[in-house]
């Protein structure tokens, strides 16, 4: 369904409610610039350190879509899970499963309060940057401490910039992107404002102090476009 969510008037902030699931795959992928190829991206790295039994969880994993083409290119028996605090996103991608003869583990739950243990690879597609920015420090901290030695983070994030005006560049340059996926002025308006306070940014610096200051032996990115940053914690 094409996501035509921002074309009135907005009355709340931005949710991952029913509205919101029912378009997301089209949201998403007009959105987020390269959303398709940092999702095959991870995946092919992912891919690389398979092995029977190893963990991959999800973190926000949305309709499914990054856990459910990892499962269909695996040659090993990893396992796979994820959680999102949408029953709404949660429904959809069981109904996804059932579909396509996939029997996956998808939790409702909140990622601030899950116990994370003895995982080996978590992956945070463009859900951190929704988190209060507190709150957000602690959880990468817990995500640190779940991880089995070894064990990897793999996040990407919208991000700004310390130059204002370089900032400025890019979100100009973005909004443009917006334009040529099909949304108008005013969608673009409204989703902005309905994004307020919402998401929350953090500097490409941020990011990797963030990691650093957990306890990760290692923080790079391996894919940017404009504001948009995928990045590899190691522990």
């Amino acid at each position: 369904m094409k996501d035509k969510i921002f074309n009135k008037p907005i009355s709340k902030k931005f949710e991952f409610d029913e509205a919101v699931a029912s378009v997301f795959d089209d949201m998403i992928s007009r959105s987020v610039p390269f959303y398709d190829e940092v999702r095959g991206l991870v995946i092919s790295l992912i891919l690389q350190e398979q092995s029977d039994g190893k963990s991959v969880l999800d973190l926000g994993f949305s309709t499914g879509r990054f856990l459910l083409d990892l499962d269909s290119q695996m040659s090993s028996d990893m396992k796979l899970k994820g959680i999102d605090n949408s029953k709404a996103m949660q429904d959809r991608t069981i109904q996804k499963c059932k579909a396509l003869g996939v029997d996956m583990e998808l939790e409702l739950a909140d990622m601030l309060k899950y116990e994370y243990h003895n995982q080996d690879i978590i992956v945070a597609n463009y859900t951190l940057q929704f988190i209060r920015p507190m709150q957000r420090v602690e959880l990468i901290q817990r995500l640190y401490d779940g991880l089995n030695d070894d064990g990897v983070l793999i996040f990407s994030e919208k991000v700004v910039f310390e130059d204002k005006k370089l900032d400025k560049d890019m979100i100009d340059i973005y909004y443009d992107y917006k334009k040529t996926k099909g949304y108008s002025e005013y969608e673009i308006t409204q989703k902005r404002e309905a994004l307020e306070n919402v998401l929350i940014p953090f500097t490409i610096e941020e990011n990797i102090k963030m990691c650093k200051d957990a306890g990760f032996e290692s923080v790079d990115t391996i894919f940017q476009w404009a504001n948009f940053v995928t990045f590899v914690a190691k522990k």
